[in-house]
């Protein structure tokens, strides 16, 4: 699996920062989970932030090939609520004691390094639609 990744990475995760992070937050995002699922046979949260965890990188995936710009803004408005949708699940889950807090810094701290670009490409957007 790990092989696979740095093909990915090496292929064309250059394009885009965003695009790189969120495949790498996704990658953390599913190996945290799996050990959760595996050692604590925690399933329904851990499920929950699987869920929201890979979106948002595959919902930037899909923006990229939008069919125009108004389904650009729309998946990367959607990628924007999937990430704030997975800060609440690691919140939870850090408030309910089924996460290290190692593992809960990391994680946080790349789901608001995320959020943060989206919120300025969301906010660059807006502003273009303004200036047209």
């Amino acid at each position: 699996m790990k092989v696979l990744y740095n093909k990915v990475n090496q292929c064309d995760m250059g394009k885009s920062i965003l695009r790189a992070k969120s495949f790498g937050f996704a990658v953390k995002v599913v190996r945290f989970t799996r050990s959760m699922q595996v050692d604590q046979k925690e399933l329904v949260l851990s499920r929950q932030l699987l869920k929201s965890g890979t979106a948002i990188g595959a919902l930037i995936r899909e923006a990229e090939y939008g069919q125009s710009a108004a389904d650009f803004k729309n998946k990367m408005y959607i990628a924007l609520k999937e990430v704030n949708e997975t800060e609440y699940w690691l919140l939870l889950l850090d408030a309910t004691g089924l996460i290290e807090s190692n593992s809960f810094n990391t994680l946080l701290s790349d789901c608001c390094e995320i959020k943060a670009m989206l919120i300025a490409t969301v906010k660059t957007l807006r502003r273009n639609e303004k200036e047209r």
